[in-house]
């Protein structure tokens, strides 16, 4: 079961959540006589497309039989040791092409803690030394009914450091693993690698055929390292598209110093652009200018009166999210989402020209929301003698306790949520400061207009369901065990029962069309089920869904239903996976199912 905890910095509520072998860089371990690889991708990339709506043209199969259960990361119980059992970790999803399929593995070594949890308090060990592994990608075929190891690539990349020190004040990552996600395209695997560069590799050898180092306009190689940083997109045309993110050299890389974000296009010519996110956002977060801060906790509840303004601290300067990638629409329209170095609540969404020559449009998602006080959250007052989680008699309705502000989306670091391009607009998926450790679901029309948004289940990319000249968004909706905005000895600061834990489907509107819920109660500690495992759904031609959950299963929920239902269409038992990692679910050109629970990949079909 997931737990969320958070603690004061910067003068922000920064929330920390928990979850549900090669032969050198750039080479590719091979037998003779490779089969020829397959070049019709058909799970291409995160969310199966560059729009990332996660459906398909084809029919699932039903979740009837285990085909294969691979393991691509050996370090689980290690992982798991160093943070009370959660898996903080984001997975690849599984790419498919004809019988081919091509899935990441970790080798090398984890180092564990002497003592285990140490990291948190700055010791090399654990997520602060996750650069001593080796991140691989693999490819399979399916030969004879079973699923074959061809060969693996082992590259050079490493995720952004951990940098977590509690005890200096300094929470880097929070021990949440960074995605390692390549992608399809051109009859080639795009491969992250090291200093922000890309491996291209014939996928029938699997073999480099060029490593791509883009230009970074503005960054000092000599106190600045780049990274790769979450899944790359590619449109219609074969064009790569990848953010990059530049950390100080010297320590803590998320305290100290400004965090640099580029966006990079690799066209098939292996030609590569890269444009700064500096100078494409406003103020405040272009300049260092002052970001809103919070309230301190000794001003409880919040906020300490109608008119109040918390102090303001430092904004940064703007990069992505760490895991947060690219999406690219039909028009070759791309769109991202940055955020001020060191304040998640300052963010935007860009919808950049397909060239990069500049934005279409900038919309901050800072002061949208008004469903604070008086409606996620009582207003202390007459008749409420309960005062948990409740707002400051007389504070205006509908603002952030924590701003005394309209609500803003947060985007943090931990979360694996990509933009998702919807026939009418685009959606997407973040934090916020007080609505239970859930957030919203934001939605944005075609010009940048804010449109509205949803309260859901956080580190999500919805996925959606096409139909009868319409269309359906399917989110994750888990509701967590949590306070509502403090974390802090203080009565107001009182955790809310875990559950219920919901599949939910939404029209254009965001209206609830039906919503699948979890009742799963095999244990004691589960008495409202067990939580949705799933980062990206998947979607059939029919427009059955498919999830995978914390109690060990793969369901697939039929279309038919209206309001709450608990029957799925079929599900399989495939292990159980308390404070699993988020992952997601790919599907391929057969029908398989390919999902994944505690560093295995399953296939599941008929």
């Amino acid at each position: 079961m997931k737990t969320i905890y958070a603690v004061l910095c910067a003068g922000i509520l920064c929330v920390a959540l928990s979850a549900c072998g090669g032969n050198g860089y750039g080479g590719g371990m091979t037998g003779g006589g490779n089969p020829p690889a397959s070049n019709s991708p058909f799970w291409a990339q995160w969310g199966g497309n560059s729009e990332h709506t996660g459906m398909v043209s084809v029919a699932g199969q039903a979740a009837t039989k285990q085909l294969a259960n691979i393991v691509y990361d050996p370090f689980v119980s290690q992982e798991q040791a160093e943070s009370v059992g959660d898996l903080l970790v984001h997975y690849q999803a599984p790419l498919t092409d004809g019988n081919d399929v091509y899935m990441m593995s970790k080798s090398g070594q984890y180092i564990s803690c002497p003592q285990p949890g140490s990291w948190a308090n700055g010791v090399a060990c654990g997520p602060n030394a996750w650069s001593s592994m080796t991140w691989n990608e693999n490819r399979y075929t399916w030969q004879n009914g079973k699923l074959n190891l061809i060969w693996t690539f082992a590259t050079d990349w490493v995720p952004t450091p951990n940098g977590s020190n509690f005890a200096a004040g300094q929470l880097g990552l929070q021990g949440w693993e960074p995605v390692f996600h390549p992608l399809e395209a051109n009859n080639y695997l795009y491969i992250p690698g090291a200093n922000g560069s890309i491996w291209k590799v014939d996928k029938t050898t699997g073999k480099s055929v060029s490593q791509i180092t883009p230009v970074l306009p503005g960054i000092d190689m000599a106190s600045q390292t780049p990274y790769v940083s979450g899944p790359l997109a590619a449109d219609t045309n074969g064009n790569v598209f990848y953010n990059v993110i530049a950390l100080m050299i010297q320590l803590p890389p998320w305290d100290v110093g400004d965090g640099i974000g580029w966006l990079v296009k690799i066209a098939p010519d292996d030609t590569a652009t890269a444009v700064s996110y500096l100078n494409l956002v406003p103020n405040p977060i272009a300049q260092p200018d002052e970001c809103p801060g919070m309230f301190s906790f000794q001003d409880l509840p919040w906020p300490p009166s109608p008119t109040a303004v918390p102090s303001g601290f430092e904004c940064g300067t703007p990069r992505p999210p760490v895991d947060a990638g690219p999406a690219v629409g039909p028009d070759g329209t791309i769109y991202v989402v940055v955020r001020a170095h060191f304040d998640p609540q300052s963010g935007f969404m860009l919808a950049m020209k397909p060239d990069l020559s500049g934005t279409k449009w900038v919309t901050p998602l800072q002061n949208l929301l008004s469903d604070g006080c008086g409606t996620l959250l009582p207003i202390a007052g007459p008749g409420v003698t309960n005062l948990a989680n409740s707002c400051r008699n007389g504070t205006t309705p509908g603002v952030d306790p924590t701003t005394n502000a309209m609500g803003s989306a947060s985007l943090a670091d931990q979360s694996s949520s990509s933009v998702t391009v919807l026939p009418d607009g685009v959606a997407f998926g973040a934090l916020d400061n007080y609505n239970f450790s859930r957030g919203h679901l934001f939605k944005l029309d075609l010009n940048g207009n804010f449109v509205g948004a949803y309260t859901f289940g956080w580190d999500s990319t919805p996925a959606v369901y096409t139909h009868n000249g319409t269309y359906s968004i399917v989110i994750k909706d888990n509701h967590y065990s949590s306070p509502a905005y403090c974390f802090a000895e203080n009565p107001v600061c009182t955790a809310v029962p875990p559950g219920p834990y919901y599949i939910t489907q939404l029209d254009p509107n965001f209206n609830i069309e039906w919503q699948f819920q979890s009742t799963n109660i095999q244990q004691p500690n589960n008495p409202n089920g067990f939580e949705w495992c799933i980062n990206a759904p998947a979607i059939d031609m029919n427009g059955n869904v498919y999830v995978n959950s914390e109690d060990g299963n793969i369901y697939v929920l039929p279309q038919g239903n209206n309001g709450v239902f608990t029957t799925p269409s079929s599900k399989l038992f495939l292990q159980e996976a308390l404070g699993a990692a988020y992952t997601p679910l790919s599907i391929g050109p057969d029908g398989k199912l390919y999902t994944q629970n505690d560093g295995h990949m399953f296939v599941v079909g008929n």
